[in-house]
């Protein structure tokens, strides 16, 4: 089999520590669907079907975790699921991972560019003027535009600058998430009551438990992608860095993750009653300010989600610009793609990019970016499902590698991501692609493969 030639370039730049690893995987998981979508979660299950969901979810993809685990402690390398299949399937494999990949991390940057200003005109409904255009049915505010595109300029000058400042950027946010996480759920649990729990399940009937966990745990994956990011960053680690701390962070970030989802459905539900907050579309900050009485308790949730917004936006902005730089690396896009910078040491080309990308994609505003969004979940089974096929390939090719119980979690990984797929591509189920989703998918699809077609003739298999 061919593969694709690395070029020679000036090197990433290292210096993330463990706890950069886990806020990264962390923060790209972690957005601010717990603030604005809990009505949607709530009716979908109840509190009992929105906490086994996610619970189960989450314990579904420990075997992923473990196979990605193992995968980058062997190939420390930036396009993860690129590098995973390299060498053990054609280049056209090896490419088309990465390409769906990177639809997975770069349609939430534009997203929570559009959303940071929304969420902002809650506290500053004065953002909410000077009415510019709509798109499809959406009102674009320039002040609200405006906030998104200095947010998407921040990102970018933080990443340009160096994988340093990123990292300390993203502890920060991380970090400021989690404390006032702590701050609310503790004076929730301590308020509420467990009677407004009740009923459990949304769904009734003998298979109503059944169906309400059914329909939280097919969002799942849209909600907790973002813990395998920790290998899209492992060129850059610091100096002396044991390479099993990447497993170490990548599972702390999957089970953070899917933890914080199964504490705040709890304690929302406890503090309000939650076919209220279905029947009357209430968010997250409302339901506790009604609860408590208390506007500043909505306001430090706000701040909470705003935090999270920041961490989420240069979560996805790091892993979208890492894999477009090993695309570029490899001459799978254009090699310029894959350019360093000489004294930073960050893939200024691809950031520029991702960067351009971003600022044309917020214009339109979120009316247009929700059906893009629900391909995520379709992109990254696909990516997940690559590396955990790459990982059985590797072992069937090299009986070195780790045995049995290794191989065992990459088969039921691999069952996991297949799911995940079939969830999204057959109809009928719940959740599956609408006309809009597919058609996103196809348009993506038919670019990635004019990238193929105009790849140089040495990548060529």
């Amino acid at each position: 089999m061919a593969s694709a030639r690395i070029s020679t370039q000036p090197a990433l730049h290292g210096s993330l520590s463990t706890i950069e690893y886990f806020t990264f995987g962390f923060g790209t998981m972690i957005g601010v669907g717990w603030v604005v979508l809990m009505d949607d979660w709530l009716s979908r299950g109840g509190p009992g079907g929105g906490i086994l969901g996610f619970l189960i979810g989450g314990l579904l993809l420990v075997p992923i975790a473990h196979t990605y685990s193992r995968l980058v402690q062997r190939i420390r390398d930036a396009g993860a699921e690129i590098a995973y299949t390299e060498g053990v399937f054609p280049p056209l494999v090896s490419f088309a991972a990465g390409w769906t990949m990177v639809l997975s991390y770069a349609i939430v940057c534009p997203w929570e560019a559009v959303a940071t200003g929304n969420l902002l005109a809650r506290v500053f409904p004065a953002l909410n003027s000077y009415h510019l255009y709509t798109v499809a049915g959406s009102p674009i505010y320039a002040p609200r535009l405006a906030v998104g595109l200095l947010l998407t300029v921040l990102i970018v000058v933080v990443n340009y600058r160096g994988i340093k400042p990123s990292g300390v950027f993203q502890d920060v946010m991380t970090f400021g998430l989690l404390a006032t996480f702590a701050i609310f759920t503790v004076l929730g649990f301590a308020r509420g009551s467990s009677a407004t729990m009740l009923p459990l399940f949304s769904q009734t009937g003998a298979a109503g438990p059944w169906l309400s966990i059914f329909l939280v745990l097919q969002i799942v994956p849209y909600y907790m992608t973002g813990w395998e990011s920790v290998a899209k960053g492992s060129e850059e680690a610091e100096s002396g860095f044991d390479p099993r701390n990447f497993g170490t962070a990548i599972y702390a970030a999957l089970v953070a993750g899917f933890l914080f989802y199964v504490i705040i459905i709890a304690v929302v539900a406890w503090v309000y009653p939650w076919q209220e907050i279905v029947s009357g579309h209430v968010r997250t900050e409302v339901a506790f300010e009604r609860a408590f009485g208390s506007h500043a308790i909505a306001q430090l949730i706000l701040f909470g989600a705003f935090l999270s917004l920041l961490k989420i936006f240069n979560g996805n902005f790091v892993a979208a610009t890492r894999m477009l730089y090993a695309l570029g690396r490899r001459s799978y896009v254009h090699p310029a793609v894959g350019r360093v910078h000489a004294s930073f040491g960050t893939p200024v080309a691809a950031i520029t990019l991702m960067g351009v990308l971003t600022v044309a994609a917020s214009i339109f505003g979120d009316a247009i970016l929700v059906p893009i969004s629900e391909v995520g979940s379709l992109a990254v089974g696909v990516g997940w499902l690559s590396a955990c096929v790459a990982f059985l390939r590797r072992n069937a090719l090299d009986p070195r590698q780790p045995g049995d119980r290794s191989a065992a979690m990459a088969i039921v990984g691999s069952g996991v991501s297949l799911a995940i797929i079939l969830m999204k591509v057959v109809p009928g189920v719940p959740g599956s692609f609408s006309r809009a989703e597919w058609l996103s998918f196809i348009a993506w699809s038919l670019i990635g493969g004019l990238f193929w077609l105009l790849r140089p003739r040495h990548v060529r298999s």
